[in-house]
This record gives C-alpha cells, sequence and structure tokens, in this order.
C-alpha cells in the first residue's frame, strides 16, 4: 500500500536481566507499537531509585559497583535489526564511561574535557568508551528518556545511554546542551554570550522552563467544526506512474493539479481522494522560443496564477543553484508558453531565487497579476504590467518583456535569505541560511516586525498558517513551530507580523524524527519542504504537517503538537521535542509531499489527501479517520 506503521522503542525495564552477569548474553526487544504514538513506560521501568539501589546492592558479587568509582559511568547499548520483526535492544557495554572532549578533527588528538578554552577551529565530541565519538550536534538527533535516565542518538547506527542516578543524568544534558551550544555559535556557553546571541526577548528559546507558554495553551483551546481525530489511518486511494523525471509538485484548489518534469507539465485532476492522471501533458521543446534570452534547463519551481489557468516557470542558472534571471509564464488551456519574462531593476538584469503568490489565496483570483520575488539580500514584488498598470504589449519574437519592480528592498550583504511564503493578507515570512526567522507586515518590505534567532540550522523552507499564528520552518534534520501571538501593552492580541513582540514571546517547539527512523532514513536524506496543511479561508484551522524526508512523508497532528500536555513533552530538558507522527513509505525517494486543499476533505475524513510525487509516480494517501488500537 505505500504506507508504513512501523516500530518504535520501548523503555528498557529494571528487571534482573539488567543486571546479568558478563557471561550472560542481554538483549532488550524493540517491541512494536505504531510509529505515531509516544511509548509508554512500563511499571518494572517505573521503579523508584531506592528499588534499583537495593535490587544493586543485592547482585553485588554479580556486578560490582565500579559505577560509583568511574567518573561518568554509563551503560551502552546499541540497536540493532533495523525495523524487522527481529529488531532489538543489545548491551555493548556494561560499564563504561563517557566524556566530552574538544578536538580540532576526527584524527586530531584530544584536549580534556574540562578545559573548555580553543580555537574557533576545535568543536565538541562526546565520547563513549572506546565505540563511540561523535560530533555534538543536533544531527546526533538526541532523544531524553527522563523516566528511564537514558538518551538515545545516532551515530553510524542507534545508541543508547544508561545512567546510574539522577543526577549523572541531568548532569549529562548540562554539559550537552553547553557543547552543543559552543559548537553552533562558537562561544563557550556563559550567561553573557548567550544573551548576546539570544537577547533579554529570546532567553525563552534557551530557558524554556522560563518562557510564557500561554499562547500554546489557548491554541490548544480553540474550538473547531469537528474534532480532530489524533489517531488515525493512512489509506492508499491512488498511485499511477508520471511521465518520468519529476521536479515539483503545483498543486491547485480548483479543478486541476500539476507535475513538473523534464518533458513538460503533467495535468492531474483533483478529486476527493486525491489526484488522478487526465492523460495531457504540455511539452516544454515545442514551446520555447526560439533565439529565447532565458535559461533553458528543467524547471525546479512552478507557481500558478490568475484562477489556476496560468503557471510561472522558473529554471536555475546553473545546476544545484536555485538563481534565475527570469520566468515562463504558461497558459495552462492553450498548453502554450505565452511570455518569457526578465528581472529587471534600474535597468539592470538581477536574480531571483524563489517566487510566491502575494497571499496563500491569491493563485483562486483571475485578475492576478502580482507576485513576491526573493533573493539572498532582495525582497520584492513584480508586476506583470508597466507603471502605469497597463498590460504590457508581448510582440512575438521580440525581446523578453521586464517584470515591473513595483516594490521592495535590496539588503545589504548578511541577510542570506533561503525561502519565504505569504499569510492570508499578504504579510511575509523569510527563512534565513542562519536560521532566523523574519516576519514582514503587509505594508513594509523594508524591515522585520519580528526576527527570531537561528538555533544554529539553516531554513531550508518555510510555511505559515493562513491567519499567520504559526510558522514552519524545514533545517535538514527537524521542523521549528513558532508561535508568534502576543499580547500588546492594551492587552490586545496580535502577531509578530503586525508588531514588535516583546518580552514575552513562547518558545518553539521541534518536530523530530527518533534516533531509529532517522537512522532509517538515511544520513543523506535531508528534511525538506515542510508544510501546513492547505486552507483558504478566514476561521478555517490547518490540521496537519507534513515534511519530506528520503522516501518518508512524515505526518503530525497539528493540535497534538501544540498540546503542552501531549505525553512526548514529558521528563524533557530544553525544548520541547515532538515525536509523534505517521509515515508514508515509498520505493524511492520523495520530491514533494503536500495536502490538497481543504475543499477536497470528506465527510469521513476532516482533512483532505495527502500527494506525494516521486521521480516515477504520484500516489494520493488519504486520513481514514479510522480509530488506531493503542
Amino acid at each position: 500500500m505505500g504506507t508504513s506503521q512501523s516500530r518504535e522503542g520501548q523503555e528498557f525495564s529494571d528487571t534482573e536481566s539488567e543486571y546479568q552477569s558478563e557471561e550472560e548474553e542481554e538483549e532488550f526487544h524493540y517491541d512494536a507499537v505504531e510509529r505515531q504514538e509516544t511509548p509508554q513506560a512500563t511499571s518494572s521501568s517505573k521503579k523508584t531509585l531506592d528499588e534499583i539501589d537495593s535490587k544493586l546492592k543485592s547482585l553485588k558479587l554479580k556486578y560490582p559497583s565500579n559505577s560509583q568509582t568511574t567518573l561518568n559511568a554509563v551503560k551502552l547499548y546499541l540497536h540493532i535489526g533495523g525495523d524487522s520483526p527481529n529488531a532489538k535492544w543489545i548491551v555493548s557495554d556494561k560499564l563504561t564511561s563517557y566524556k566530552f572532549i574538544k578536538t580540532n578533527g576526527p584524527d586530531d588528538s584530544d584536549s580534556d574535557h574540562d578545559d573548555k578554552e580553543g580555537d574557533g577551529n576545535s568543536f565538541w565530541v562526546l565520547k563513549v568508551g572506546s565505540k563511540v565519538k561523535a560530533r555534538i550536534s543536533r544531527e546526533m538527533q538526541l532523544k531524553m528518556f527522563g523516566d528511564q535516565r537514558r538518551v538515545d542518538f545516532v551515530n553510524n547506527g542507534v545508541w543508547a545511554l544508561r545512567f546510574f542516578s539522577d543526577e549523572d543524568y541531568r548532569k549529562f544534558l548540562s554539559l550537552f546542551q553547553d557543547c552543543l551550544f559552543e559548537n553552533v555559535h562558537g562561544l563557550n556557553a556563559t550567561e553573557e554570550n548567550k544573551l548576546k546571541i539570544y537577547s533579554k526577548e529570546f532567553i525563552g528559546w534557551l530557558k524554556p522552563e522560563i518562557a510564557d507558554d500561554s499562547m500554546w495553551e489557548d491554541a490548544v483551546e480553540e474550538k473547531e467544526e469537528e474534532p480532530v481525530r489524533v489517531n488515525q489511518d493512512l489509506l492508499e486511494e491512488f498511485e499511477e506512474a508520471a511521465n518520468g523525471g519529476v521536479q515539483s509538485l503545483s498543486l491547485g484548489a480548483l479543478d486541476n493539479s500539476f507535475l513538473v518534469n523534464e518533458l513538460g507539465v503533467q495535468v492531474l485532476r483533483n478529486y476527493n481522494k486525491g489526484v488522478y492522471g487526465k492523460g495531457i501533458c504540455v511539452k516544454f521543446d515545442s514551446n520555447r522560443s526560439e533565439g529565447s534570452s532565458l535559461e533553458q534547463s528543467t524547471p525546479k519551481k512552478a507557481m500558478l496564477m490568475r484562477a489556476e489557468t496560468n503557471m510561472m516557470l522558473m529554471s536555475p542558472l546553473k545546476e544545484g543553484k536555485p538563481h534565475s534571471t527570469g520566468i515562463k509564464q504558461l497558459d495552462i488551456e492553450t498548453g502554450k508558453i505565452v511570455t518569457e519574462w526578465k528581472f529587471e531593476k534600474d535597468g539592470t538584469d538581477i536574480t531571483m531565487r524563489d517566487i510566491t503568490n502575494d497571499t496563500k489565496g491569491s493563485q483562486l483570483d483571475p485578475s492576478e497579476s502580482t507576485f513576491l520575488g526573493l533573493d539572498d539580500n532582495r525582497l520584492c514584488q513584480w508586476d506583470m504590467r508597466d507603471r502605469r498598470g497597463i498590460v504590457q504589449n508581448i510582440v512575438k519574437g521580440g525581446d523578453s518583456p521586464v517584470l515591473n519592480w513595483s516594490q521592495g528592498h535590496q539588503f545589504s550583504r548578511g541577510t542570506n535569505f533561503q525561502c519565504f511564503a505569504s499569510t492570508g493578507d499578504g504579510s511575509i515570512v523569510i527563512g534565513s541560511r542562519d536560521g532566523k526567522i523574519r516576519l514582514y507586515s503587509k505594508t513594509s518590505m523594508r524591515q522585520a516586525k519580528t526576527a527570531f534567532p537561528g538555533l544554529g540550522s539553516p531554513i531550508t523552507h518555510v510555511d505559515v498558517t493562513y491567519d499567520g499564528k504559526w510558522v514552519l520552518g524545514t533545517t535538514d534534520t527537524y521542523l521549528i513551530l513558532i508561535c508568534t501571538l502576543f499580547t500588546d501593552k492594551d492587552g490586545k492580541t496580535k502577531t509578530g507580523f503586525g508588531g514588535r513582540m516583546g518580552n514575552k514571546i513562547p518558545a518553539p517547539r521541534l518536530l523530530k524524527l527518533t534516533p531509529l527512523d532517522s537512522h532509517l532514513a538515511g544520513a543523506n536524506n535531508k528534511f525538506h519542504g515542510g508544510h501546513f496543511s492547505w486552507v483558504t479561508e478566514n476561521g478555517k484551522q490547518e490540521r496537519h504537517l507534513v515534511v519530506t524526508v528520503g522516501k518518508f512523508s512524515v505526518i503530525w497532528d497539528f493540535q497534538r503538537v501544540k498540546n503542552s500536555a501531549h505525553d512526548c513533552y514529558r521528563n524533557q530538558h530544553g525544548l520541547k521535542s515532538c515525536y509523534c507522527y505517521k509515515i508514508v513509505l515509498k520505493d524511492e525517494s520523495i520530491v514533494e509531499s503536500r495536502f490538497m486543499h481543504e475543499n477536497y476533505a470528506v465527510s469521513d475524513s476532516p482533512e483532505a489527501p495527502l500527494v506525494v510525487a516521486t521521480p516515477m509516480k504520484v500516489s494520493s494517501i488519504s486520513l481514514s479517520g479510522k480509530r488506531s488500537r493503542g
């Protein structure tokens, strides 16, 4: 069926098997549960520290008390078997120790952990015995199990550390966070440096325990027309072959959706259960103008306009680089490229790295003539009309017409814009290479109303809800969900698009894969294209979030992520991370995953189908609404 209800590791139990002699083999089975469910601690794993100490004492002949004399003593586990039925945890080292060391490279000699000074080229690594040496980073996908005094992480496999006391566990987490801060920002993890990076306004991002979470709580209490079903089955409705070499997916809210591939644009018909091919493909070669000055490579970006009767196609100048000098305008009804537009400002050719519609719903406007453009240090609005607001006269075979720069700003170097999106009212969110996320009002492109600090990972894609209350940033290894709501000095609730958020800024939440799923996705496969489900009407609420990584489409329930009392967030240290998701597994790497417009949601499923495009196929997945067991 192409969907996956895979395995999630349960907690280790504090039973006699954990204290077996060295001669006995020790292993823990990776019991099968649904991947989207948060593992619940078994009764045996919730034994008190006194009971564990008593057990250790009673077994002191089998298990010497070296853990009390060994500095930073831990027990090391290794997961084997992947997601197969025989998957299990085994003990790799019954008693070993960890330390954080500073190094200049994998072959460099180690400096002592206590020496926290070093040059800018050195970085912290975690070393566990002779078996683990991992650079401290978010790519380790460290997951905490506070009630078990355990952390799991990825480093050429999936490992787990078990600590012998709560104090040891807390000490490790504190050191890990300090080393992570230094590796990311290049500064020692002092209070002064933390304030330097995050400022007083965003200190809650570094210390979530002091952040104002009231906006998250209020969001969960919002009433919806239909209850959100947090446990839903995934059902593949359609799957069919694409024309090959799919580059992007462009969903329509009306009758049709589109796949852009190496040959042209493949037209799909929208149904309540997904998309299905119409057997129509608009080929590029037959429609290219002779002597065109614009690049001829396969388009990587497609944007629907004018009630979805036109499509703007943007091709990169160089392979592997998104920048383009212009766009092609495709008339979908005639199947012809009618215009090739150039990007120009003050008589000079310029490039754009991304384009998007003025608002979330403006592609449905039949008179739409403007759209937004983004480059590394530019944000602007382009107009297909001339400066007098008159549609430009396109001369067949003539020079490419120039788009009118109607408004915008060219920033000084250093913004490093990567991606952007617009809200229902035309406000703009921009993600940058340094991880910062900026919010611009619909009335000004010169200065951001709010600028959220980066967590160290570049933002490669960004999305925003129709009402502008929530922003979703995609990095290589996690999603960051930001609440833009705040209360101004007059007691009014606003978003960060309309004013500066002040001191009471909610901490974000991270959406991450478990270490096992991250390992199964592959070290070279990165998160890309995180999206909310799609609504274009005030008062409607997005229900799900989806991101693509390798052969996985990963789905989170939006309401569950916002719920601060959710099981995932128990016993966590630092920013709250949600691991409750469902996975759609395909047999080849996925190009893009998007939810269809809410118009295509059916009565027994409050969410519209998910469309998943791979280079050779397109599939439609329904959330059936049936209750899962467990």
